[in-house]
């Protein structure tokens, strides 16, 4: 072999067993540099570090240029999967279309028809109860396990026994009032008990919760078992609670065990409104009512009861 000025450069051969041994010796010299790497490290880590970081910021554009073709097929793979599903997904999208406008046609024609009879019969809408609207504080007090916290403003009118709902159904009632907040039993507490109706059963019952997600049904009517995923609503039996209140829907966790799915989003409430419900409806004094007579005096009666003298 020839240098750069002519002259001959005489290359040692290696010989078979200089090779095997170097070769057993590159395990053990990849181990010993790896010891001082971890070594050094452990002496001296800012400097490691600054060397980890001059390293990234030199292979950060090689990175980029690896990345940047797999991103571009990633992309193309979707555009090219998004076209096949394109054809499927206008048929959907024609039925779903057709389907809502002839719902649309149905409710515009009950609407219309709803208030003919109204109309007809002089009906008088009932009178939308006053809310007010609180946000969800946490509530690391009470008797409840199953409360949460309204904050209020001092000026609102907040009574006891108001109904808490959320945008989907209820969610509980108040039960103690202060100055700036209002706590609310949640409808899953253990000392829940509210009367429902059963919608496709048209059965009678009571939800009692038991401190979990689910509240129970309990004394319904044997002969009338509740329906998986019917609607559960309020009955109206409690006089600040109104009928037809959305509670949830029916689920069985086991036979012979039905259980209600709140529509309510109680696990992560936000924002509650609480109806006052109360003086919605005051029931009149019955006409011709006699006041009982207290101990130790007559009853007068009337002078259109009092017998006839001859």
């Amino acid at each position: 072999m020839r240098g750069q000025g002519g002259d001959r450069i005489m290359v040692m051969p290696v010989s078979i067993q200089s090779r095997q041994a170097m070769g057993k010796l590159v395990l053990p010299f990849l181990i010993l540099v790896a010891c001082g790497v971890i070594l050094l490290g452990k002496a001296d880590r800012p400097l490691i570090e600054h060397m980890r970081m001059q390293v990234a910021d030199m292979l950060a554009p090689a990175y980029g240029l690896v990345a940047w073709p797999q991103a571009r097929l990633r992309e193309l793979s979707g555009n090219l999967q998004d076209i096949r599903n394109l054809e499927a997904e206008n048929i959907r999208l024609r039925t779903e279309n057709a389907n809502l406008q002839h719902w649309y046609d149905v409710a515009a024609a009950l609407a219309d028809e709803n208030a003919t009879l109204k109309a007809n019969l002089h009906w008088i809408p009932d009178e939308a109860p006053s809310y007010v609207t609180g946000r969800v504080v946490r509530d690391t007090s009470g008797l409840y396990a199953r409360a949460v916290l309204l904050s209020i403003n001092p000026d609102t009118n907040v009574r006891k026994d108001g109904i808490a709902l959320d945008g989907a159904g209820l969610a509980g009632r108040v039960t103690e009032v202060g100055k700036r907040s209002a706590r609310v039993l949640l409808i899953t507490d253990s000392s829940s008990r509210l009367p429902v109706t059963l919608e496709s059963s048209h059965a009678a019952a009571i939800m009692a919760g038991d401190n979990s997600g689910t509240p129970k049904i309990i004394y319904y009517p044997q002969d009338n078992m509740p329906v998986e995923g019917e609607r559960v609503v309020t009955n109206g039996e409690i006089e600040s609670l109104p009928a037809g209140l959305p509670v949830g829907h029916v689920h069985y966790l086991r036979p012979g065990t039905p259980v209600v799915i709140p529509a309510a989003g109680l696990e992560h409430l936000d924002i509650l409104r609480i109806f006052n419900y109360a003086d919605a409806v005051v029931p009149p004094d019955a006409p011709g009512r006699i006041p009982l007579p207290t101990l130790g005096r007559t009853m007068t009666l009337p002078p259109q009861f009092q017998p006839k003298r001859g």
